[in-house]
């Protein structure tokens, strides 16, 4: 581990959070943003409706491919994610972040990403990665530094007048401690502010859906090893006497356990 990412890490552990620049590129961060549009959109065809609490929100990113995927194989994204959960750290959550016009969203409450606290040992890690640039008029995520060891929820008056905000760049990430307390904003603009936010944890524990089995039916073929390894492709139960007991290089679970 290098010495940037030894600095990193103690950032997560004693502030609870780190900002980043330019993890993503401006090319891929431009592609992105076209393919989550698309996404919301397909979304919003699901839902019937554009009436609906989540608008805004794609709730599994990998189900729409591209851009979604090739994310895990960006090592400036995926080194830091490790330096903290460890090489076998996955998905447990990947959804948008996203604000339409003139509204807000669903983080636009006070709350933390993870329930539990087991002091001096991270679970969950948040990473949200700004596809626009993030401003205090489009809604940049407010967070309370340090506030990843406070089991109760702050007082709204408290947690604003010592609140930050995560203002940025596009492409520039947000590392968290998923236990910190944070809200999003309100988009006082008249165009989308597009992000998107992983929840990334340890591989014994559940993901909030079950993202192979989400993603079975679609080609796979080009992904890569870590891509998959992200996702959970890894870090599979056996479901039967067969997965169990076929040979270590075919066992669904064939990973790093941190």
């Amino acid at each position: 581990m290098s010495f940037d990412l030894q600095t990193f890490a103690q950032s997560i552990r004693n502030d609870g959070y780190c900002i980043v620049e330019n993890v993503l590129t401006p090319e891929f961060t431009l592609q992105t943003k076209k393919e989550l549009g698309i996404a919301i959109e397909k979304e919003m065809e699901y839902h019937g409706t554009s009436d609906y609490s989540d608008y805004g929100m794609v709730l599994l990113c990998s189900l729409y491919g591209g851009n979604f995927i090739k994310l895990f194989d960006n090592t400036r994204l995926t080194d830091r994610i490790e330096a903290v959960l460890g090489e076998g750290s996955i998905v447990y959550a990947y959804t948008s972040s996203s604000m339409p016009p003139g509204k807000t969203n669903y983080s636009r409450r006070v709350h933390v990403d993870s329930p539990r606290i087991i002091p001096g040992y991270v679970t969950n890690l948040g990473v949200t990665i700004a596809l626009d640039d993030f401003t205090e008029h489009n809604g940049a995520t407010f967070f309370l530094p340090k506030s990843h060891t406070m089991e109760e929820p702050p007082t709204e008056e408290y947690f604003y007048k010592h609140a930050k905000r995560f203002i940025a760049k596009a492409g520039s990430v947000w590392f968290f401690n998923a236990r910190i307390w944070h809200a999003g904003g309100d988009n006082k603009t008249s165009q989308w502010r597009h992000g998107l936010t992983l929840n990334m944890c340890r591989p014994y524990m559940k993901q909030r859906i079950d993202i192979p089995r989400a993603m079975a039916n679609m080609d796979l073929s080009s992904v890569s090893e870590k891509a998959l390894q992200k996702l959970g492709f890894l870090a599979q139960t056996p479901a039967n006497y067969d997965e169990y007991y076929v040979t270590p290089e075919k066992r669904k679970y064939r990973q790093k356990y941190e």
